[in-house]
């Protein structure tokens, strides 16, 4: 009496229901000494040309950093000089105002000798709008300026040089903080650059072929980002 249990070969082929052989993993391909070759080599240059790079940016952030000192500096030294002159200016302008108002006084009572002393002690930025007010005829013209300070010929060189430097130190912070975002941008470069250092260095560790492949691009990548931001940012 046959076996019912038993399936012969031929109706387990036929019958969907009869679970067939497991098939076996593909294993993958080990790589060919050529293959490994030219992973070394794309890994070589990436760790060369980053690694030169990567020398160059931290340089470069540096010398940056230096510049943006030196321009910070001087532009303190700058508004330092600056608020001098305009203390010089104010104090200049005082004096002048004073004297112009004993000279006023003295003119008004008659008393030409004392007018004729502070006349002589006008300084010289003083006297080009003194003797243009006293051409409106202040005494007769009512609508004559209101005095020798508020004419245009009255300009103080310490006034004009505090403005000149308070401008150049204005010049001088924005550099500086022009020199600090240059430094921060090669700080940074230096990270695109040292990931690709890393990602080829590792790549070795990985016998597949496909995620090999993938981390060098993926290296190739960050270094081509480190090698255009090097040509595009100034140099110092």
């Amino acid at each position: 009496m046959a076996d019912t249990d038993t399936v012969s070969p031929a109706h387990a082929a036929s019958d969907p229901s009869v679970p067939g052989p497991i098939a076996e993993p593909r294993e993958e391909r080990p790589l060919s000494r050529r293959e490994e070759r030219r992973f070394e080599l794309v890994a070589t240059i990436i760790l060369a040309v980053a690694t030169l790079t990567t020398a160059w940016s931290g340089y470069q952030s540096v010398r940056w950093n230096g510049v943006q000192a030196q321009n910070y500096l001087q532009a303190s030294s700058a508004r330092v000089e600056s608020t001098k002159a305009s203390t010089r200016a104010g104090q200049l302008s005082l004096y002048d105002s004073q004297n112009f108002t004993q000279w006023l006084n003295a003119y008004a009572v008659g008393n030409t000798q004392l007018a004729t002393l502070f006349e002589k002690r006008f300084r010289a930025e003083f006297r080009p709008a003194f003797d243009a007010w006293m051409a409106t005829d202040p005494l007769h013209n009512a609508n004559a300026p209101s005095g020798p300070l508020t004419m245009p010929q009255y300009v103080l060189a310490d006034s004009q040089r505090a403005t000149d430097l308070e401008a150049e130190a204005t010049a001088l912070f924005n550099e500086g903080n022009d020199a600090n975002e240059w430094g921060d941008q090669y700080v940074l470069n230096t990270v695109f650059l040292a990931s690709a250092l890393f990602l080829a260095g590792i790549s070795e560790r990985f016998s597949w072929r496909v995620l090999r492949a993938a981390v060098l691009m993926l290296a190739t990548s960050l270094l081509v980002l480190g090698l255009f931001n090097v040509i595009r940012l100034p140099i110092d």
